[in-house]
């Protein structure tokens, strides 16, 4: 795909690409911030910070405020340490906070920043695939509560995001696969062509990642700036969210069961939904196969027992997306044409999970 690493721009902030972004930041930081404050996570400390101070070395004698790394600490505790350090360290109102890390660290960084003063200024800087495409764009900032997914947040849009690939090299490949995950859904949901060249999965170090995060996050863009308030075309964005949160919760809240990522759990979700569709909005049940075979080629199969699907149905009823008491998913007519508001009853999940569960 021949793209050009161009500037994205949203409503009010632009995302900007590799040595452009770093130009972009030195702009921003001539704005009059009465301070600067970096929140990192313990990984991005150690495998980012150093880079990013490399390419921003006015940077390098600001405060660096650092909490534990993972999804089990994006929590309002962990806000409430930010908050005290920001306090202690004489942050005001014209202060300004980047956030350099994946998911965790913009989502809950925004968040932070969102409420502090009742707002002051950030910027994202995504270290992670799944950030890239997903967590930094759209101003959904927020932290999981009571062992469920995003439920305290505010949307906020950062002044700017800056996407470097470089910072890809730092990662595991299960957190790649996580972020791939999402720029599947991108394609589903809006690109069947889109769709069709990231089904041959290729690793970071076999792939030209860079022109496929720009188009990812161009079609994300062009949802975001049309909804930004997720009223009603930005709920596209949720298809395999309904039931892939309620997974990656289960697994998130139960010590006995290893934690799924988010890319994980969503790539479980979308099978489930794509099955849901073939059932209630006429996808092909030959294009919900499709599906569940580019997903099972790049993520392990994870076993669920009749336990397991109780408890995750059960988690349904917390979902942000319902209404009225009613469970809505985006489901699909067609690779590329998702259906929003469908109300699924639930005698159709035990049948979702044995299509998953089948060879």
């Amino acid at each position: 795909m021949n793209v050009n690493l161009t500037t994205i721009f949203g409503a009010d902030y632009k995302v900007s690409f590799s040595e452009k972004g770093y130009q972009d930041l030195n702009d921003q930081l001539t704005d009059n911030y009465s301070s600067i404050f970096l929140l990192v996570d313990k990984n991005t400390q150690k495998y980012c910070l150093p880079h990013f101070l490399d390419k921003i070395k006015v940077l390098r004698d600001k405060p660096v405020i650092s909490i534990e790394a993972g999804e089990v600490n994006k929590h309002l505790e962990t806000c409430k340490q930010v908050w005290n350090q920001l306090s202690e360290l004489g942050a005001d109102r014209k202060s300004l906070l980047i956030n350099l890390g994946g998911g965790v660290v913009t989502d809950l960084g925004g968040f932070v920043a969102a409420a502090f003063k009742r707002g002051i200024h950030f910027i994202n800087i995504p270290t992670t695939l799944l950030s890239m495409v997903d967590a930094s764009v759209g101003g959904k900032t927020g932290v999981d509560f009571q062992g469920l997914k995003n439920q305290i947040g505010i949307i906020a849009n950062p002044e700017l995001v800056i996407i470097d690939s470089f910072f890809l090299k730092t990662l595991p490949e299960n957190e790649y696969r996580s972020g791939y995950s999402e720029m599947l859904k991108h394609g589903i949901i809006s690109d069947a062509e889109f769709f069709k060249k990231l089904s041959k999965y290729h690793s970071f170090e076999e792939n030209d990642i860079s022109p496929l995060i720009h188009h990812s996050v161009s079609i994300k863009n062009s949802v975001v700036t049309d909804d930004p308030l997720e009223k009603n075309l930005r709920k596209v964005l949720n298809f395999g969210h309904t039931l892939g949160h309620a997974i990656e919760s289960y697994f998130l809240v139960n010590s006995h069961k290893k934690s799924l990522l988010h890319g994980e759990a969503i790539a479980i979700g979308m099978i489930l939904e794509a099955y849901l569709s073939s059932r209630m909005t006429g996808l092909s049940i030959e294009t919900s196969k499709e599906i569940k075979s580019v997903f099972l080629a790049i993520f392990p199969r994870i076993q669920f027992k009749e336990e397991d699907i109780n408890s995750i149905m059960a988690l349904l009823k917390h979902d942000k997306k319902n209404s009225h008491g009613k469970v809505n998913f985006v489901l699909l007519e067609a690779i590329g044409k998702p259906i929003i508001d469908i109300e699924v009853g639930e005698e159709n999940f035990s049948a979702a999970f044995d299509f998953y569960k089948a060879d």
